[in-house]
């Protein structure tokens, strides 16, 4: 008979997976372990469940229906099952209240993340509008408009799912994305005293949530982002139709085609806005440091995907004799990934722990300080890494992992959103700056010194201070140059990201003196480097005229 290979198969996300947990025994309380585990082992069991399924179905994509059979316009959405899904899942298993539990505190914000983690892949970027219903929330809260807060929270943080409503993030226009001063959507009031919103959206992410938060210009209004307010709006009636508004078409992405980003005209939309009439930007700086976060949490979570199938795939392949497993360069590649994603996993979830702990005001002056540098951080690493390691599990598989319907493709595909989705690469590397404008690297340099104490390996430490040193050496050498330091920002960014999970990698290392592998990441981790600072002058930027 023919020989026919064994196709990769999911191991369950949860059971399989150490590194979660070790973090549930090292930092989730006894008494709240149980029934987080049970969301878990739920969560882990629906992605294995929908990874089959996937497989043995043809993928589909949302569909647009703008017109009704005798003439009206309607703009339906169909969506694919695992959206349709996704409210139950979401609220049985608290993927999004669990951010805001009371009774959890500080740890809620943790098991949440774990929550995500499971759940990313398997919901086709459901995640996508929970991060922003999340962050609506979190920036709602922060402005104290008490009817607003009324009004959607209790939806937003739903533990039914026909109480469920998802909170969209409308800032992007074709003027531009991160320039969000060029805003130009119009907020006028009409003769009752009603704002209402006039304007195109150009990206509008999941467009079929219940309510969104937009900016918009009050009319009369200065220029800039201090003229902007931000608003909350509902976007459809009682009976279930769009309020003024209309869907142009669907956007054609690369990947997360699952996910319905849309492209909107607003006719006179209700709104309200959220806190006064400027200042929008600011008023949404809570959610975009929690959205960031989610990001980081699904690029980690694909991560562990890619690993997950090219390690099984490596066990039941053979070439040459034996398995790919015992093929000593093949196994040194999935340790290099394992040992990168592991970083990446210890940085992510160490953000996600002092979100919780600023959240809950039990962090230090310091470790805010060092929230508002990590945050980024983790954000803009994790992103350009999920990149590089979906393309080299691509590899693993050799020409399988080229065709479309293996499944492969589609995770180097959807990887690409997470380095450009809640800002670019670049636009991180340059909020990392104003993070160390606003408090140095001293927060940063005393919490690595703190993790490196867990750890007696001198080469570690002196690698990472080393890294350091040379990352201080270069802000400092760069003085009031700031187009030779926004030059260098991205290396810089990436530089102190890698020394953070470093340091984590060697607390967790010195903390685990009963497994090996632990310590074995690290070592390989560092054998990738540190630094990766480059110094490009203004002279060097003559190559581009």
């Amino acid at each position: 008979m023919e020989f026919l290979q064994d196709a990769p198969r999911l191991p369950h996300p949860f059971h399989q997976d150490r590194l979660l947990k070790a973090l549930i025994a090292q930092r989730v309380p006894p008494a709240r372990r149980a029934a987080l585990e049970a969301d878990l082992i739920a969560l882990g069991d629906y992605a294995c469940m929908a990874y089959e399924r996937r497989l043995a179905s043809t993928p589909g994509e949302p569909v647009l229906t703008q017109w009704g059979p005798w003439g009206e316009r309607i703009d339906r959405i169909e969506l694919t099952q695992a959206w349709r899904e996704g409210p139950e899942l979401t609220t049985r298993h608290a993927v999004l209240a669990a951010g805001h539990d009371a009774e959890a505190g500080a740890h809620g914000r943790l098991e949440q993340f774990m929550r995500v983690y499971l759940y990313h892949l398997a919901s086709e970027f459901y995640t996508c509008p929970l991060a922003m219903t999340d962050g609506a929330a979190t920036a709602l809260k922060a402005a104290g408009n008490k009817d607003i807060i009324a009004r959607a929270l209790p939806h937003f943080l739903s533990r039914e799912s026909d109480r469920f409503w998802l909170s969209g993030q409308w800032m992007t226009e074709t003027a531009g994305g991160s320039d969000v001063a060029r805003t130009g959507t119009v907020a006028r009031r009409d003769e009752q005293g009603q704002w209402r919103l006039y304007g195109r959206k150009w990206f509008t992410s999941a467009v079929v949530g219940e309510a969104a938060l937009a900016l918009a210009r009050p009319e009369g209004a200065g220029e800039g982002t201090g003229g902007l307010a931000l608003f909350y709006v509902e976007t459809k009636d009682a009976q279930g139709r769009w309020r003024d508004l209309s869907i142009d078409r669907l956007k054609n992405k690369l990947g997360t085609r699952e996910l319905p980003t849309a492209e909107i005209h607003l006719d006179g939309l209700p709104a309200e806005p959220v806190a006064g009439l400027d200042h929008g930007v600011r008023r949404v700086a809570p959610m975009l440091n929690v959205t960031r976060t989610w990001n980081a949490v699904c690029a980690t979570a694909s991560m562990a995907r890619c690993l997950a199938l090219a390690s099984d795939y490596a066990r039941r392949r053979q070439a040459f004799g034996r398995p790919l497993i015992e093929q000593p360069l093949h196994a040194r590649t999935l340790a290099d990934m394992q040992a990168e994603f592991e970083g990446a996993f210890a940085l992510t979830f160490h953000v996600a722990e002092l979100l919780g702990q600023v959240e809950h005001h039990t962090a230090s002056p310091a470790q805010t300080q060092l929230l508002r540098l990590l945050t980024p951080l983790a954000k803009l690493w994790t992103g350009k890494l999920s990149v590089a390691i979906a393309s080299e599990t691509l590899e693993c598989f050799g020409g399988a992992g080229y065709i479309e319907d293996t499944g492969l493709p589609q995770l180097l595909r959807d990887a690409q959103v997470y380095a450009i989705w809640e800002g670019t690469t670049n636009v991180l590397s340059l909020d990392t700056l104003r993070a160390l404008s606003a408090s140095s690297l001293d927060p940063l340099n005393e919490e690595i010194e703190r993790l490196l104490t867990h750890h007696d390996d001198r080469t570690a430490a002196e690698a990472v201070r080393s890294a350091l040193d040379r990352a201080r050496a270069f802000i400092d050498d760069c003085g009031n140059d700031a187009a030779r330091l926004q030059a260098g920002a991205r290396g810089l960014a990436i530089t102190l990201a890698r020394c953070m999970a470093a340091a984590l990698l060697a607390a967790r290392a010195g903390e685990s003196s009963d497994d090996r592998r632990p310590a074995l990441a690290l070592r390989c981790f560092l054998a990738h480097g540190l630094d990766r600072l480059t110094d490009i002058d203004t002279d060097t930027l003559a190559l581009l005229d």
